[in-house]
Protein backbone atom coordinates (compact mmCIF):
# COMPACT_ATOMS: atom_id res chain seq x y z
CA UNK A 1 0.00 0.00 0.00
CA UNK A 2 2.87 2.61 -0.92
CA UNK A 3 -0.15 5.22 -2.18
CA UNK A 4 -2.43 6.01 1.24
CA UNK A 5 -5.48 6.59 -0.33
CA UNK A 6 -5.16 3.76 -2.65
CA UNK A 7 -4.17 1.85 0.72
CA UNK A 8 -7.34 3.24 2.45
CA UNK A 9 -9.44 2.10 -0.23
CA UNK A 10 -8.23 -1.79 0.04
CA UNK A 11 -9.53 -1.74 3.47
CA UNK A 12 -12.48 -0.41 3.13
CA UNK A 13 -13.39 -3.41 0.81
CA UNK A 14 -14.29 -5.10 4.33
CA UNK A 15 -17.66 -4.10 3.98
CA UNK A 16 -17.33 -4.31 8.28
CA UNK A 17 -14.58 -2.01 7.88
CA UNK A 18 -14.75 1.80 9.01
CA UNK A 19 -11.49 3.57 7.57
CA UNK A 20 -9.67 6.83 8.76
CA UNK A 21 -7.45 8.00 6.06
CA UNK A 22 -5.82 11.40 7.88
CA UNK A 23 -3.06 13.29 7.90
CA UNK A 24 -1.37 16.30 9.80
CA UNK A 25 -3.41 19.19 8.20
CA UNK A 26 -6.55 19.96 6.81
CA UNK A 27 -4.91 21.29 3.15
CA UNK A 28 -3.67 17.75 2.81
CA UNK A 29 -6.49 15.98 4.15
CA UNK A 30 -8.40 17.74 1.20
CA UNK A 31 -5.84 16.34 -1.41
CA UNK A 32 -6.44 12.65 -0.27
CA UNK A 33 -10.16 13.26 -0.50
CA UNK A 34 -9.94 14.47 -3.93
CA UNK A 35 -7.74 11.64 -4.75
CA UNK A 36 -10.22 8.54 -3.24
CA UNK A 37 -13.05 9.05 -6.45
CA UNK A 38 -10.10 8.03 -8.91
CA UNK A 39 -9.40 4.97 -6.36
CA UNK A 40 -12.32 4.02 -5.00
CA UNK A 41 -16.40 3.78 -5.98
CA UNK A 42 -19.05 5.58 -3.72
CA UNK A 43 -19.89 2.44 -1.56
CA UNK A 44 -16.29 2.84 -0.37
CA UNK A 45 -15.88 5.54 0.09
CA UNK A 46 -18.49 5.84 2.45
CA UNK A 47 -16.64 3.54 4.68
CA UNK A 48 -13.60 6.01 4.81
CA UNK A 49 -13.73 8.92 7.09
CA UNK A 50 -10.82 12.03 5.50
CA UNK A 51 -10.00 14.08 8.35
CA UNK A 52 -6.57 16.24 9.70
CA UNK A 53 -6.06 14.41 12.56
CA UNK A 54 -5.54 17.49 14.91
CA UNK A 55 -9.28 18.35 14.14
CA UNK A 56 -10.22 14.98 13.79
CA UNK A 57 -9.14 14.14 17.78
CA UNK A 58 -10.72 17.60 18.45
CA UNK A 59 -14.26 16.62 17.26
CA UNK A 60 -14.34 13.47 18.89
CA UNK A 61 -13.28 15.02 22.51
CA UNK A 62 -16.09 17.24 22.04
CA UNK A 63 -18.41 14.59 21.37
CA UNK A 64 -17.38 12.76 24.77
CA UNK A 65 -16.45 15.56 26.88
CA UNK A 66 -18.42 18.57 25.78
CA UNK A 67 -16.43 21.45 24.55
CA UNK A 68 -13.31 22.67 25.89
CA UNK A 69 -11.17 25.78 25.83
CA UNK A 70 -7.73 24.95 24.35
CA UNK A 71 -4.94 26.59 25.88
CA UNK A 72 -2.56 28.66 22.94
CA UNK A 73 0.95 28.41 22.88
CA UNK A 74 1.31 32.10 23.70
CA UNK A 75 -1.07 31.44 26.84
CA UNK A 76 1.21 28.38 27.47
CA UNK A 77 4.88 30.33 27.70
CA UNK A 78 2.65 33.40 29.71
CA UNK A 79 2.02 30.94 32.39
CA UNK A 80 5.46 28.78 32.22
CA UNK A 81 6.80 32.60 32.49
CA UNK A 82 4.87 33.48 35.81
CA UNK A 83 6.40 29.99 37.61
CA UNK A 84 9.08 31.00 36.83
CA UNK A 85 9.52 33.84 38.07
CA UNK A 86 8.47 32.55 41.78
CA UNK A 87 11.09 29.98 41.33
CA UNK A 88 14.61 30.06 42.88
CA UNK A 89 16.15 28.56 40.14
CA UNK A 90 16.63 30.40 36.69
CA UNK A 91 15.41 28.56 33.46
CA UNK A 92 15.06 30.26 29.83
CA UNK A 93 11.66 30.70 28.01
CA UNK A 94 12.56 28.64 25.29
CA UNK A 95 14.35 25.90 27.92
CA UNK A 96 10.33 25.62 29.83
CA UNK A 97 8.93 25.67 26.58
CA UNK A 98 10.49 22.73 25.01
CA UNK A 99 10.96 20.65 28.27
CA UNK A 100 6.88 21.20 28.41
CA UNK A 101 6.12 20.49 25.03
CA UNK A 102 8.38 17.83 24.23
CA UNK A 103 8.47 15.60 27.39
CA UNK A 104 5.75 17.06 30.14
CA UNK A 105 2.50 17.31 27.90
CA UNK A 106 3.57 15.05 25.26
CA UNK A 107 3.89 12.26 27.22
CA UNK A 108 1.75 13.36 29.85
CA UNK A 109 3.36 13.40 32.61
CA UNK A 110 1.31 14.08 36.05
CA UNK A 111 3.29 13.73 39.47
CA UNK A 112 6.88 14.52 40.23
CA UNK A 113 7.81 11.06 40.83
CA UNK A 114 7.64 9.93 37.22
CA UNK A 115 9.18 13.25 35.85
CA UNK A 116 12.42 12.81 37.81
CA UNK A 117 12.58 9.11 36.80
CA UNK A 118 11.79 9.84 33.15
CA UNK A 119 14.36 8.97 30.29
CA UNK A 120 15.40 12.05 28.54
CA UNK A 121 12.28 11.01 25.13
CA UNK A 122 12.51 14.24 23.40
CA UNK A 123 15.65 15.46 25.27
CA UNK A 124 18.61 14.57 25.24
CA UNK A 125 20.48 16.21 27.94
CA UNK A 126 20.66 15.19 31.72
CA UNK A 127 19.18 17.39 34.19
CA UNK A 128 20.54 17.55 37.93
CA UNK A 129 17.70 16.11 40.01
CA UNK A 130 17.50 19.64 42.19
CA UNK A 131 17.23 21.83 38.77
CA UNK A 132 14.45 18.76 37.73
CA UNK A 133 12.27 19.12 41.03
CA UNK A 134 12.36 23.12 40.64
CA UNK A 135 11.10 22.66 36.94
CA UNK A 136 8.39 20.44 37.89
CA UNK A 137 7.28 22.99 40.47
CA UNK A 138 6.73 25.03 37.57
CA UNK A 139 4.56 22.54 35.24
CA UNK A 140 3.03 21.54 38.22
CA UNK A 141 1.72 24.82 38.70
CA UNK A 142 0.88 25.15 34.59
CA UNK A 143 -1.15 22.01 34.85
CA UNK A 144 -3.07 23.66 38.09
CA UNK A 145 -3.77 26.79 36.25
CA UNK A 146 -5.17 25.30 32.71
CA UNK A 147 -7.75 23.21 35.33
CA UNK A 148 -8.21 26.54 36.96
CA UNK A 149 -9.52 27.74 33.67
CA UNK A 150 -11.61 24.65 32.36
CA UNK A 151 -8.94 24.61 29.31
CA UNK A 152 -6.51 21.82 27.74
CA UNK A 153 -3.97 21.45 25.35
CA UNK A 154 -4.17 19.72 22.18
CA UNK A 155 -2.07 16.96 23.28
CA UNK A 156 -3.69 16.40 26.76
CA UNK A 157 -7.29 16.17 24.28
CA UNK A 158 -5.56 13.77 22.40
CA UNK A 159 -4.60 11.70 26.37
CA UNK A 160 -8.22 11.99 27.37
CA UNK A 161 -8.95 9.70 24.18
CA UNK A 162 -6.52 7.40 24.53
CA UNK A 163 -7.85 6.39 27.99
CA UNK A 164 -11.62 5.92 26.98
CA UNK A 165 -11.35 3.81 23.54
CA UNK A 166 -13.87 6.30 22.34
CA UNK A 167 -11.68 5.83 18.50
CA UNK A 168 -14.38 4.55 16.25
CA UNK A 169 -12.11 3.13 13.35
CA UNK A 170 -11.46 -0.29 12.89
CA UNK A 171 -8.39 0.74 10.51
CA UNK A 172 -5.85 4.21 10.32
CA UNK A 173 -4.00 4.98 7.01
CA UNK A 174 -1.38 8.31 8.22
CA UNK A 175 -0.23 9.80 5.75
CA UNK A 176 3.16 12.38 6.23
CA UNK A 177 3.45 10.03 9.52
CA UNK A 178 6.99 11.57 10.09
CA UNK A 179 5.41 14.50 11.83
CA UNK A 180 2.66 12.68 14.11
CA UNK A 181 3.00 13.93 17.63
CA UNK A 182 3.71 11.66 20.63
CA UNK A 183 0.17 11.90 21.94
CA UNK A 184 -1.21 11.50 18.38
CA UNK A 185 0.78 8.45 17.93
CA UNK A 186 0.23 7.17 21.25
CA UNK A 187 -3.53 7.54 20.50
CA UNK A 188 -3.24 5.23 17.43
CA UNK A 189 -1.41 2.85 19.43
CA UNK A 190 -3.48 2.04 22.20
CA UNK A 191 -7.07 2.50 19.93
CA UNK A 192 -5.62 0.18 16.67
CA UNK A 193 -2.07 -1.07 17.61
CA UNK A 194 -3.17 -4.15 18.48
CA UNK A 195 -5.68 -4.28 15.24
CA UNK A 196 -4.58 -6.55 12.45
CA UNK A 197 -4.04 -4.23 9.99
CA UNK A 198 -4.95 -1.89 12.08
CA UNK A 199 -2.03 0.60 11.32
CA UNK A 200 -0.55 1.70 8.04
CA UNK A 201 2.08 4.80 8.15
CA UNK A 202 3.45 6.45 4.96
CA UNK A 203 6.31 8.94 5.37
CA UNK A 204 9.73 10.21 4.54
CA UNK A 205 11.54 10.87 7.58
CA UNK A 206 13.57 13.72 5.19
CA UNK A 207 10.51 15.54 5.29
CA UNK A 208 9.90 15.79 9.09
CA UNK A 209 9.83 19.53 9.99
CA UNK A 210 6.98 20.22 11.88
CA UNK A 211 8.09 17.82 14.85
CA UNK A 212 11.44 16.42 17.48
CA UNK A 213 11.95 13.06 16.36
CA UNK A 214 11.22 10.69 19.24
CA UNK A 215 11.00 6.73 19.69
CA UNK A 216 7.65 5.42 18.45
CA UNK A 217 8.33 1.96 20.54
CA UNK A 218 8.28 3.96 23.69
CA UNK A 219 4.87 5.55 22.41
CA UNK A 220 3.28 1.88 21.87
CA UNK A 221 4.14 1.27 18.55
CA UNK A 222 6.64 -0.92 17.22
CA UNK A 223 7.74 -0.79 13.33
CA UNK A 224 11.16 -2.22 13.53
CA UNK A 225 11.06 -4.93 10.94
CA UNK A 226 8.12 -4.45 9.70
CA UNK A 227 8.59 -1.08 7.48
CA UNK A 228 9.89 -0.64 3.76
CA UNK A 229 11.38 2.17 2.21
CA UNK A 230 10.32 2.80 -1.21
CA UNK A 231 12.48 3.30 -3.77
CA UNK A 232 10.94 4.75 -7.05
CA UNK A 233 10.07 8.86 -7.58
CA UNK A 234 7.00 9.06 -9.54
CA UNK A 235 6.59 12.59 -8.40
CA UNK A 236 9.98 14.82 -9.41
CA UNK A 237 12.15 14.75 -12.39
CA UNK A 238 16.04 12.65 -11.99
CA UNK A 239 17.61 15.52 -11.69
CA UNK A 240 15.71 17.62 -9.34
CA UNK A 241 15.55 14.56 -7.28
CA UNK A 242 19.48 14.37 -7.06
CA UNK A 243 19.82 18.07 -6.44
CA UNK A 244 17.42 17.52 -3.37
CA UNK A 245 18.76 14.60 -2.08
CA UNK A 246 22.11 16.23 -1.93
CA UNK A 247 20.48 18.71 0.80
CA UNK A 248 20.54 15.55 3.17
CA UNK A 249 22.97 12.88 4.44
CA UNK A 250 22.94 9.32 2.50
CA UNK A 251 21.22 7.59 5.70
CA UNK A 252 18.76 9.09 8.37
CA UNK A 253 18.21 7.13 11.55
CA UNK A 254 15.13 8.12 13.87
CA UNK A 255 16.26 7.22 17.83
CA UNK A 256 14.44 4.14 17.67
CA UNK A 257 16.60 2.70 14.84
CA UNK A 258 14.53 3.49 12.24
CA UNK A 259 17.17 3.88 9.29
CA UNK A 260 16.37 5.30 5.95
CA UNK A 261 18.96 4.79 3.42
CA UNK A 262 18.60 6.73 0.70
CA UNK A 263 20.74 5.70 -1.62
CA UNK A 264 19.22 3.64 -4.71
CA UNK A 265 16.35 6.19 -5.17
CA UNK A 266 15.35 6.50 -9.05
CA UNK A 267 12.76 8.38 -11.12
CA UNK A 268 11.24 7.58 -13.54
CA UNK A 269 11.47 10.62 -16.04
CA UNK A 270 13.99 13.20 -17.00
CA UNK A 271 13.88 17.14 -17.01
CA UNK A 272 16.07 20.10 -16.85
CA UNK A 273 19.02 20.44 -14.52
CA UNK A 274 18.23 22.70 -11.55
CA UNK A 275 19.78 26.37 -11.83
CA UNK A 276 22.03 26.99 -8.50
CA UNK A 277 22.99 30.60 -8.03
CA UNK A 278 24.67 32.95 -5.74
CA UNK A 279 24.42 36.86 -6.20
CA UNK A 280 25.47 39.99 -4.63
CA UNK A 281 22.75 41.71 -4.17
CA UNK A 282 18.55 41.00 -3.28
CA UNK A 283 18.16 43.57 -6.67
CA UNK A 284 20.64 40.93 -8.52
CA UNK A 285 18.64 37.93 -7.37
CA UNK A 286 14.97 39.17 -8.17
CA UNK A 287 15.92 39.99 -11.88
CA UNK A 288 17.32 36.63 -12.74
CA UNK A 289 14.51 34.86 -11.24
CA UNK A 290 11.98 36.94 -12.84
CA UNK A 291 13.99 36.55 -16.17
CA UNK A 292 14.01 32.62 -15.36
CA UNK A 293 9.98 32.69 -14.78
CA UNK A 294 9.58 34.49 -18.11
CA UNK A 295 11.44 31.89 -20.28
CA UNK A 296 9.47 29.40 -18.44
CA UNK A 297 6.16 31.00 -19.90
CA UNK A 298 7.67 31.42 -22.95
CA UNK A 299 8.17 27.21 -22.95
CA UNK A 300 4.72 26.53 -21.79
CA UNK A 301 4.96 26.74 -18.09
CA UNK A 302 2.28 28.97 -17.03
CA UNK A 303 3.01 31.10 -14.11
CA UNK A 304 -0.20 29.48 -11.94
CA UNK A 305 2.11 26.33 -12.51
CA UNK A 306 5.14 27.66 -10.81
CA UNK A 307 5.64 29.19 -7.06
CA UNK A 308 8.64 30.66 -5.34
CA UNK A 309 9.52 29.59 -1.87
CA UNK A 310 10.98 31.69 0.85
CA UNK A 311 12.14 30.67 4.58
CA UNK A 312 9.84 33.28 6.27
CA UNK A 313 6.10 35.20 5.59
CA UNK A 314 7.99 37.94 5.94
CA UNK A 315 10.20 37.52 3.11
CA UNK A 316 7.11 36.38 1.31
CA UNK A 317 5.11 39.66 2.10
CA UNK A 318 8.31 42.17 0.80
CA UNK A 319 8.97 39.77 -2.07
CA UNK A 320 5.59 38.78 -3.26
CA UNK A 321 5.04 42.28 -5.39
CA UNK A 322 8.15 41.62 -7.23
CA UNK A 323 7.44 38.36 -8.97
CA UNK A 324 4.72 37.60 -11.36
CA UNK A 325 4.29 34.32 -9.50
CA UNK A 326 2.53 33.09 -6.04
CA UNK A 327 5.39 33.86 -3.42
CA UNK A 328 4.88 31.55 0.10
CA UNK A 329 6.59 30.44 3.12
CA UNK A 330 8.27 27.01 2.39
CA UNK A 331 6.49 24.88 5.53
CA UNK A 332 3.33 25.75 3.31
CA UNK A 333 3.93 24.31 0.65
CA UNK A 334 4.50 21.08 2.63
CA UNK A 335 2.63 18.00 0.27
CA UNK A 336 2.29 20.03 -2.74
CA UNK A 337 3.82 20.16 -6.21
CA UNK A 338 4.25 22.78 -8.69
CA UNK A 339 5.66 21.81 -12.46
CA UNK A 340 8.23 24.57 -11.05
CA UNK A 341 9.60 25.96 -8.74
CA UNK A 342 12.22 28.75 -7.35
CA UNK A 343 13.15 29.03 -3.63
CA UNK A 344 14.53 32.53 -2.99
CA UNK A 345 16.70 34.25 -0.60
CA UNK A 346 18.88 31.46 0.68
CA UNK A 347 20.93 34.16 2.69
CA UNK A 348 23.53 32.52 5.44
CA UNK A 349 21.24 34.02 8.04
CA UNK A 350 18.30 33.13 6.94
CA UNK A 351 18.67 29.55 6.34
CA UNK A 352 19.31 28.08 9.06
CA UNK A 353 16.89 30.85 10.70
CA UNK A 354 19.52 32.72 13.15
CA UNK A 355 17.05 33.44 15.27
CA UNK A 356 15.73 29.67 16.01
CA UNK A 357 20.17 28.64 16.26
CA UNK A 358 20.27 31.82 18.90
CA UNK A 359 17.12 30.33 20.65
CA UNK A 360 19.42 26.81 21.18
CA UNK A 361 19.62 25.81 24.91
CA UNK A 362 22.04 23.35 24.20
CA UNK A 363 24.13 21.04 21.36
CA UNK A 364 21.54 18.58 20.98
CA UNK A 365 18.93 21.12 20.71
CA UNK A 366 20.72 22.94 18.58
CA UNK A 367 21.69 19.73 16.33
CA UNK A 368 17.89 19.14 15.89
CA UNK A 369 17.44 22.86 14.82
CA UNK A 370 20.21 22.73 11.75
CA UNK A 371 18.47 19.07 10.88
CA UNK A 372 14.97 20.53 10.51
CA UNK A 373 15.96 23.52 9.06
CA UNK A 374 17.94 21.59 6.23
CA UNK A 375 15.20 18.98 6.24
CA UNK A 376 12.56 21.92 5.51
CA UNK A 377 14.96 23.26 2.93
CA UNK A 378 14.73 19.79 1.13
CA UNK A 379 11.32 19.94 1.46
CA UNK A 380 11.22 22.77 -0.83
CA UNK A 381 13.03 21.88 -3.50
CA UNK A 382 11.26 18.79 -3.82
CA UNK A 383 7.87 20.54 -4.49
CA UNK A 384 9.57 21.00 -8.11
CA UNK A 385 8.50 18.22 -11.11
CA UNK A 386 9.96 19.50 -14.15
CA UNK A 387 11.90 22.90 -13.30
CA UNK A 388 13.58 23.75 -10.03
CA UNK A 389 15.46 27.32 -9.11
CA UNK A 390 17.68 27.85 -6.16
CA UNK A 391 19.57 31.23 -4.99
CA UNK A 392 20.73 33.47 -2.34
CA UNK A 393 22.37 37.17 -1.54
CA UNK A 394 26.62 36.50 -0.83
CA UNK A 395 27.18 35.18 2.16
CA UNK A 396 24.22 32.15 1.34
CA UNK A 397 23.34 29.59 3.23
CA UNK A 398 25.91 26.52 4.34
CA UNK A 399 23.36 24.33 2.76
CA UNK A 400 22.89 25.88 -0.44
CA UNK A 401 26.93 25.79 -0.57
CA UNK A 402 26.63 22.02 -0.13
CA UNK A 403 25.14 21.80 -3.75
CA UNK A 404 27.17 24.76 -5.34
CA UNK A 405 30.44 22.36 -4.77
Amino acid sequence: MGNPARGAGRLAQDTGAQVLLTTFNEALAEGLARKLPLLAGEDVRARITVRALGSLISDLHAERFGETGIASEDEIRSLLRDGAATSDVSFTDDFLHDEWSLVVDAWDIRDLDTYRDLPRLGRKVRMPAARRDAAWMIFDGVRAQLGARGMKTNAQLAHDLSETGAFPFTHAVIDEAQDISVPELRLLGKSLGDTPNGLFFAGDIGQRIFRAPFPWAAAGVEIRGRSRSLKVNYRTSHQIRRYSDDLLPETLVEPDGTEENRLGITSVFDGETPEIHSFDTREDELEAVNAWLGKLEQTGVPNNEVVCLVRMSKLSVEIGPRLPVRVMPMHEAKGAEYRAVAVLALDQDIVPLEDRLMSANDEARLDEIMNTERHLLYVAASRARDHLWISGVIPVSEFLTDILQ
